[in-house]
Formats: C-alpha cells, sequence, structure tokens
C-alpha cells in the first residue's frame, strides 16, 4: 500500500486525488488545501481521507510515502524540495520551475533524499504519444526531419505567465521525449496584443544536434481550439490530434522516394494512412499508475527530475528570446 497526499485542491489537484483514490494499493489519505470550501467540498468526495490547511501536517506524518502537488507553478521548486527533505516521494505538476536554477535546487534535494521527484509532464503518457514513441524507435518514420506542433485556444487571459509558460511546456517536454535530446538553439518571437508584456501569441523555433528541428505555435488568442503535433520522417509521417474523437494517432505513408530509373530525382509518394488502435485509458491515470510503479520499483519515471529540469531550460532559453525582442 503507497499512501499518498494530495496538496492543491483548485482546477486539476482533484483529478490527481480521483485517480490515485481509484488506484488499487493506494490510499489517498491527505487533502491540503488554503481554502475551507475546497477542503470541505473535496473532503466529502473522499470519505476517510484526512483534510488540512497546513502542508507540514503531511510533511510530520511518518506514514505517508508519497505528496502530489498541484499546487501554483511559483510554488512547485520550492514545495517540492521541502516534501523530498521530508523524507517523502514527490510528484509535482509541470513545469518544474519558473527557472533553472529552481528546478536544479528541487532535483538535488530528491538526489539527496533518494526519492522519487516526478514531474507531471501528461501528454508523454498519453496512448497516442507512446504509441508514437515506438513508432519512431522503430525507424518508422525514418530519420526525423522536423516537427511542428499547435496549441491554440481562446483561453484564460493571464497576467503573472505568457502563452509560452502557460502552454509551452506541454508540447516541449513531448519533443524532448519522443527525440531523446535537448536542442542546441531556441529561438521565440511573440506579440502581446491584449495585455501590454504578456505574450498572447508566441512562435518557437527549436534545432536540435540531430539536425531535426521544431516548430510551435503558442496561443490563448485564437478562434478555435487545436491540439496538435506533427512528426515529418524521411518514409513516413505521423500526427498526433488529441481534440480528435477517433484516430488521435495517424500515420501517412507520404514522402519523396528516389526514381531509381533516373539517378538523382526524386518522386512524390502519396501512399495510404493509417491510425493505429490505442488502448482507451486516461493519460492521467496512467500517469499516476507510473509514479506508484516507480516507487515501489526505485526506477526514475519517464518523465524524473533531470526531465523536468531539461523542460525549463528550454522554456528558460526561449524566454530569453521573447525578452530579447520585447
Amino acid at each position: 500500500m503507497v499512501r499518498v497526499g494530495v496538496v492543491g485542491l483548485g482546477y486539476w489537484g482533484p483529478n490527481i486525488a480521483r485517480n490515485l483514490a481509484a488506484l488499487p494499493g493506494c490510499e489517498l489519505r491527505w487533502l491540503c488545501d488554503s481554502s475551507p470550501t475546497a477542503r470541505e467540498r473535496w473532503g466529502a468526495q473522499f470519505p476517510g481521507t484526512r483534510t488540512t490547511s497546513e502542508l507540514s501536517r503531511l510533511l510530520e506524518d511518518e506514514q505517508l510515502d508519497a505528496i502530489a502537488l498541484a499546487t501554483p507553478v511559483p510554488t512547485h521548486a520550492e514545495l517540492a524540495a521541502a516534501v523530498l527533505e521530508a523524507g517523502k516521494h514527490c510528484f509535482v505538476e509541470k513545469p518544474l520551475a519558473q527557472s533553472v536554477a529552481q528546478a536544479q535546487e528541487a532535483l538535488s534535494a530528491a538526489e539527496r533524499a533518494a526519492k522519487i521527484l516526478m514531474v507531471g509532464h501528461l501528454l508523454i503518457y498519453h496512448p497516442a504519444v507512446s504509441a508514437l514513441k515506438e513508432l519512431l524507435a522503430a525507424g518508422e518514420l525514418g530519420e526525423i526531419y522536423y516537427l511542428y506542433g499547435n496549441r491554440l485556444n481562446l483561453g484564460k487571459l493571464r497576467a503573472d505567465e505568457n502563452a509560452l509558460w502557460s502552454l509551452g511546456a506541454h508540447d516541449v517536454s513531448v519533443i524532448l521525449d519522443l527525440l531523446g535530446e535537448e536542442p542546441l538553439e531556441c529561438v521565440a518571437h511573440g506579440e502581446s496584443y491584449v495585455r501590454p508584456g504578456v505574450e498572447d501569441v508566441a512562435f518557437c523555433y527549436l534545432r536540435f544536434p540531430s539536425g531535426a528541428a521544431a516548430h510551435l505555435h503558442l496561443s490563448w488568442l485564437a478562434p478555435h481550439k487545436e491540439r496538435r503535433l506533427t512528426v515529418v520522417g524521411s518514409q513516413r509521417m505521423a500526427t498526433f490530434d488529441d481534440m480528435a474523437l477517433e484516430g488521435k494517432l495517424t500515420v501517412y505513408d507520404k514522402g519523396f522516394d528516389q526514381d531509381v530509373r533516373s539517378w538523382g530525382e526524386y518522386v512524390a509518394r502519396a501512399g495510404g494512412r493509417y491510425s493505429p488502435a490505442l488502448p482507451a485509458s486516461e493519460p492521467l491515470r496512467l500517469e499516476c499508475e507510473h509514479f506508484l510503479s516507480c516507487i515501489r520499483s526505485g526506477e526514475q519515471p519517464r518523465s524524473d527530475g533531470a526531465a523536468g529540469v531539461a523542460v525549463v531550460r528550454v522554456l528558460e532559453a526561449l524566454e530569453r528570446s521573447l525578452a530579447a525582442r520585447r
């Protein structure tokens, strides 16, 4: 039995609590939030779970094995370090921190405590992304040329973070996971149309040591909602469309083949397409299962502290590029 507490009962924390409470071999022992209303509401949803406004009560509970943090982003690194230093395993929502220095402090705390630090890069646990990674590893797409993603919506305006930090961690984490490398060049252009100094649209370019490149269009100022990532390879291409009701992953047999009848000439190939069968599993449930599995086995999570630092490193580099153009 793994005993877990959830800190932060705003938008996302209750979803984490719901999944943990439903998993065999997991006891949802604590719910923590500063809001009495949130504690009352969600405490009633999980009978027998203790509620508190003080994180210290969870840190002092010797029977508690792990803590999941779904608190505001500026608190992530500091609270994660406190959880780890108290001898608890820690799951923390993305991004791990607002700077590489803060993220590294959390990672160092995990290493000193010899405890699991897992960052909530949810999309890499999505069945479609897992299947896409397997296709890349098997060479089904050939050499990876480039990736491009659109994460758009007419969303909530934020004053404390721009579209890059609000949306970028999703796609950056997936791209780093798929390619298995960090970019050597990060360039971003953005514009602040609604609130001065807060970019509501950003265009990002990443170039990798392998020669692969990536482009991201991030915005909460768009007429439609789009969550799509396309991978272009030398043999085939694939698209992950999280808004699609069916066929969230589609593989296209398209590209250029050399014409053997005339050396140096290439012909376009537009073959068929297919969507591999995917398990109908909630990504958050898979993510929570992975966290518990790593606690039991001692293995490092797919989105471990080092992966969290890498994502923050890319976001920080893109932010510097944005700032240089303001």
